[in-house]
């Protein structure tokens, strides 16, 4: 899923390309994507685009008559720029937004049709699509720790919430706990104050360190391959590599179509977190330790 990083890419490569510029038809492939009747899609016709903004995960485009275009990819939604009229054909294209000088299409991978459309007015419309989370790096300490407190939740449970923290999903929340050095299941309220500290500068230096990276990329060229597996990450999509920090291989916890990667030795201790599918097979013979883990490995 595009995360708050990839947003502010998209948003960069687009203010260049479509902000001060009228957006002249919306082609609509599935009528399933779009999620409101009013304002009507007909409304947003003809209006020139006069911001952009992220809600979230979303981005939100700004037009005349307080009118905004709200795209939220989900997890396989992507964004694509094309010269003018663009063909709207294939499966994975849903939704074509043309303007003079190139056309922006919304595609979305596989079979399930998760991505969504939203025609909002004003403020109070936007606050409709916006899930509410704390914006951590306009955020000071105290009230990071009172969201994530809220409930007593596991930190990757909390840090990937859209109603407690914006933005940040599986790949960034693996990234900041191993800059952390924290544990994906250690607990909200059992955290200590160090702790709490080290979070806090992991997730606005690691969220930043990425914004600025995909920018830059974003001012050469539209993002066309937004992945959550990036060249550079510490952990996340790295299962059995090395640990930049410490060298031990990178393991995880799989659990319905997601993973966290994490490091042991630099995160938990050294001990394993339970993979679901192994833990259940294995019982008792599951190895709680990276010394476990080396001499199972060596049977």
């Amino acid at each position: 899923m595009p995360e708050l990083p990839d947003i502010a890419a998209y948003i960069t490569a687009l203010e260049t390309r479509i902000v001060g510029h009228e957006l002249k038809h919306v082609r609509l492939r599935s009528p399933f994507l779009l999620r409101t009747v009013q304002p009507s899609l007909s409304e947003v016709e003809g209006q020139q685009v006069r911001e952009l903004r992220r809600i979230g995960k979303r981005v939100a485009i700004g037009l005349d008559n307080d009118l905004w275009v709200v795209i939220h990819l989900m997890i396989a939604g992507r964004l694509h720029w094309r010269p003018p009229n663009a063909n709207l054909g294939g499966r994975q294209n849903l939704a074509a937004f043309d303007f003079a000088d190139g056309t922006l299409l919304l595609s979305e991978a596989g079979s399930k049709r998760r991505a969504s459309l939203h025609i909002v007015k004003g403020e109070e419309g936007l606050r409709s699509v916006d899930p509410g989370g704390l914006e951590t790096l306009s955020a000071d300490l105290d009230s990071f720790r009172a969201a994530l407190m809220a409930e007593n939740r596991t930190l990757k449970r909390a840090l990937t919430d859209p109603r407690v923290v914006s933005g940040i999903g599986n790949a960034y929340s693996d990234e900041i706990l191993h800059a952390a050095q924290l544990s994906p299941i250690a607990l909200t309220h059992k955290l200590k104050p160090e702790e709490w500290k080290r979070l806090f500068s992991a997730v606005r230096q690691t969220l930043q360190l990425w914004i600025d990276r995909l920018r830059r990329e974003a001012e050469h060229g539209f993002p066309e391959k937004v992945t959550a597996f990036r060249d550079g990450m510490a952990v996340h999509g790295r299962y059995r590599q090395p640990c930049p920090r410490c060298g031990d291989k990178v393991l995880r916890i799989r659990y319905a179509d997601n993973e966290t990667n994490y490091c042991a030795r630099c995160q938990t201790g050294g001990r394993l977190l339970a993979d679901r599918s192994l833990s259940r097979l294995l019982k008792s013979d599951w190895p709680r330790t990276l010394d476990e883990l080396e001499a199972l490995s060596r049977r």
